[in-house]
């Protein structure tokens, strides 16, 4: 039985291009998210997931309707997230815009964060947890890093991380595990205390 990603990749396969524009409205946002919790700029990020989107298209023949299209597709996200890293990297005329969110989207990845790590008990406002994980979040490792929004932030299962990171399973979760330790700490700095790590 395939997934609905499946079904409507062998439909693209087929010819039907009304299958690419579901995929778009499917999985266009969380792609935005993706690259502007990496990139801190918005119409950047929009761009990127317009072209993993295109490059979807452009190699849906390569996909085998396997049930891992989600980790395909943030494979193809992270190699063209690295290409655009390493061009910025020498492009000082590149300006990080302010992010905007959907609401709803958001609302969605807030309520996974607070299961990764729950927000304090002096009850500090969950948009502003999550806006403090985001800014912690480019403090540490990058591996852990995208480790970390893949799984709590896009949603994807600990095999689909590491079929997206291109790394093994033991990998990912000792990945994911640092991560969530990393920024406990870091928010235990900022006087931030984990009900989880404080008793």
């Amino acid at each position: 039985m395939h997934d609905e990603d499946d079904q409507l990749m062998l439909r693209m396969q087929g010819g039907d291009e009304a299958a690419f524009g579901q995929l778009v409205s499917r999985h266009q946002s969380p792609l935005i998210g993706f690259f502007n919790r990496q990139l801190r700029d918005w119409q950047l990020s929009e761009d990127l997931s317009q072209e993993t989107l295109l490059r979807i298209h452009a190699t849906a023949w390569d996909y085998l309707p396997r049930g891992t299209f989600k980790a395909w597709m943030y494979r193809i996200a992270r190699n063209l997230l690295i290409d655009t890293t390493r061009r910025r990297a020498h492009d000082c005329l590149v300006h990080a815009a302010k992010g905007r969110h959907r609401d709803d989207d958001r609302d969605e990845m807030i309520a996974r964060l607070a299961d990764a790590l729950p927000p304090p008990e002096e009850q500090l406002d969950q948009r502003e947890f999550a806006r403090i994980v985001d800014e912690l979040l480019h403090h540490i490792p990058e591996d852990q890093r995208l480790t970390f929004i893949l799984h709590i932030y896009a949603g994807l299962s600990l095999p689909e991380v590491a079929d997206a990171m291109e790394s093994n399973l033991p990998t990912t979760k000792s990945r994911l595990r640092l991560a969530r330790e990393k920024l406990r700490e870091k928010l235990v700095a900022r006087g931030i205390v984990d009900p989880t790590i404080a008793g």
